[in-house]
């Protein structure tokens, strides 16, 4: 089992690419706190991985709130001694023209993705820097942290960031043996992109098959959504890297969208 006996916080874990990224995780041993906003749905999930053998726990989580963020990592540690992985995983997406683009709806989308990865993180290391284990923080970006889309500023905005906020602590957490890295997910059929599917339709003014056709997946080798596994797989091979021979890099898993 790679990650035996760890304990992982796994963020907007209630559903979609979180949900299987716990459930993985737990399958290979680790001790999983679901934490989400939705505090019912983190438990519900939480419950799942139990009644399936695993070990789980959940923690309510405003990802965007420093004191939110410090209690959930606080009642983690106090449950199980601390933290050896940290998938900062919590999103949403709202899309519009940039001209168009409310300013509150901006900031919301900024605060979500990069505050709260910077939140969680900030929480994290020093149980990790005191344990004296190593760790891993796992970001999720997207394949729009490498290149851009229309309709999509903020969420744009921030997954690049995010490629600098993993670069910056891969450097200051290399000699606790802490690695960072991040995952760049192209379109997965979660609730979150058939979501934005419809909203793309009538901003482009297309129908939603060719929302998915010939935006979505026009650019992949083989026209097929990545599915939550494929993404979660990525994380549990960032998770049980042994070493920062792997640290500070993106893995893009997006059916060749994006190559580099």
């Amino acid at each position: 089992m790679k990650l035996k006996d760890k304990v992982a916080i796994v963020t907007g874990a209630a559903s979609g690419i979180g949900k299987q990224i716990a459930v993985t995780y737990a399958r290979e041993g680790a001790r999983v706190a679901v934490a989400d906003l939705n505090a019912q749905a983190a438990e519900a999930a939480a419950a799942e991985i139990r009644a399936a053998g695993g070990q789980a726990m959940s923690v309510a989580m405003d990802v965007t709130d420093e004191d939110a963020v410090n209690r959930g990592v606080a009642q983690v540690v106090a449950a199980w001694g601390g933290v050896d992985v940290l998938v900062s995983n919590a999103g949403i997406q709202i899309v519009h023209p940039v001209h168009e683009f409310p300013y509150s709806e901006w900031k919301k989308m900024l605060a979500i993705h990069l505050d709260g990865a910077f939140l969680t993180t900030k929480a994290c290391l020093p149980h990790m820097y005191a344990a004296g284990k190593g760790g891993s923080i796992i970001y999720m970006g997207s394949v729009h942290s490498k290149l851009a889309s229309p309709l999509k500023a903020p969420y744009v905005t921030a997954k690049h960031g995010l490629l600098g906020l993993c670069r910056t602590v891969a450097k200051e957490a290399a000699p606790y043996r802490v690695h960072a890295n991040v995952i760049c997910p192209g379109f997965v059929r979660t609730p979150l992109v058939d979501k934005q599917i419809p909203e793309q339709a009538q901003l482009l003014g297309i129908s939603e098959d060719d929302v998915v056709k010939k935006v979505m997946l026009k650019d992949t080798v083989d026209g097929e959504f990545t599915t939550t596994q494929d993404v979660a797989d990525a994380a549990l091979f960032f998770a049980a890297f042994p070493n920062n021979a792997l640290t500070g890099q993106s893995i893009i898993v997006s059916h060749g969208w994006a190559m580099e």
